[in-house]
C-alpha cells in the first residue's frame, strides 16, 4: 500500500495539482487584498462609507452586557447578536467575480495558445514541398549515369 501511495504522489498530475493549490491560495490572498484595500473603499466612498463590509442589519436584540458600539459589525457578531451582514456578502461576491474573471482570462489565453500550437503542428506535418525542377533533372542524370555504367563492359 505504501508503494502504491508513493507511485500516486510521484505522478506529475498530483504534484501539478499541489503547486496549483498553493499558488491559488497565494493568489486568493492577493485578490482579497485588492478587493478589501482597493475596490471596496472606492465603492464604500460612493455609497457614503469607507468600510463597506460594515453594512449590516440587526435581526434581533443585542445580548445583555454588550457595551460596545451598536454600529460595529465585528464586535456585534463576536458578541453573538443576530446580524445580516450584507456588506460583507457583497465584498465576498465582488472578490469571487474578480477571481472568476481572472480565471476566465487565464483559460482563454491557454486555449488560444493551444490553438496556435495545434495550428503550427498541423502546418509542420504537411506534405513536404515539391523539389525544384533542377533537382529533379540532376537526379535523372545521376540515375542515367548509374544505369549506363551498369551496362558498360567491365575492364
Amino acid at each position: 500500500m505504501l508503494k502504491d501511495f508513493q507511485a500516486f504522489i510521484a505522478r506529475g498530475n498530483v504534484l501539478d495539482l499541489a503547486v496549483g493549490v498553493i499558488i491559488g491560495a497565494a493568489f486568493g490572498n492577493i485578490t482579497k487584498s485588492l478587493t478589501d484595500d482597493v475596490i471596496m473603499p472606492v465603492i464604500g466612498a460612493i455609497f457614503g462609507g469607507v468600510d463597506f463590509s460594515g453594512y449590516f442589519l440587526r435581526l434581533g436584540p443585542v445580548p445583555a452586557g454588550y457595551t460596545g458600539s451598536l454600529s460595529n459589525y465585528a464586535a456585534l457578531k463576536a458578541a453573538g447578536a443576530p446580524l445580516l451582514g450584507f456588506g460583507q456578502f457583497v465584498t465576498v461576491v465582488i472578490n469571487f467575480l474578480i477571481l472568476a474573471f481572472i480565471v476566465f482570462l487565464l483559460v482563454r489565453s491557454v486555449n488560444r495558445m493551444m490553438t496556435r500550437l495545434e495550428k503550427q503542428k498541423a502546418e509542420g506535418t504537411a506534405a513536404p514541398a515539391a523539389d525544384p525542377a533542377d533537382v529533379i533533372l540532376l537526379r535523372e542524370i545521376r540515375d542515367e549515369l548509374k544505369a549506363s555504367r551498369g551496362n558498360a563492359p567491365s575492364v
